[in-house]
């Protein structure tokens, strides 16, 4: 399975669709938002995937952004996703909270753990645990997503 991670859009429209373009190019079969959503306008965007949307330090109205994550049909889990893919367990936060940011990749319950906030591309590996930054959509000196692979587990930063 193949998995679309994108982060920071901050309600940009135009270039969340460089982003979703890219995903598509890619054949994702769902996507992974890692916060600063900025909006119903992005939410929107995403319809073709199952997409998982976490709230980052911007999304200001959380009862707003959820209620439109599901009038989309998506799937919206507060500040924290704990999800599971082909038997990948995966983190899903936003890591301005870095003290539940440390805890969840300290803990290693997580085969891997996805994240936002800082605006720059990034692939760690803690341990056993695969640590994906996406970069930016909006705000990046390069703005980027990420394609994860689950079998065995890889990721790429991709380039918009």
């Amino acid at each position: 399975m193949r998995i679309g991670v994108i982060s920071d859009t901050h309600g940009h429209v135009d270039l969340t669709q460089d982003a979703v373009r890219m995903l598509e190019s890619l054949e994702v079969e769902a996507v992974l938002h890692c916060g600063d959503v900025g909006g119903a306008d992005v939410v929107r965007q995403f319809h073709q995937w199952p997409t998982h949307f976490v709230a980052g330090n911007c999304d200001y109205d959380l009862d707003s952004l959820g209620a439109a994550v599901d009038a989309e049909g998506q799937h919206w889990h507060g500040q924290f996703a704990d999800l599971a893919f082909d038997g990948v367990r995966v983190a899903l936060l936003h890591s301005h909270d870095r003290k539940r940011f440390k805890q969840t990749i300290q803990a290693g319950e997580h085969e891997l753990v996805c994240y936002g906030h800082t605006h720059v591309a990034a692939i760690d590996e803690t341990g056993p645990v695969m640590v994906l930054n996406p970069g930016a959509v909006y705000r990046a000196s390069r703005p980027s997503v990420a394609v994860v692979e689950l079998s065995p587990l890889s990721a790429t930063i991709v380039p918009l």
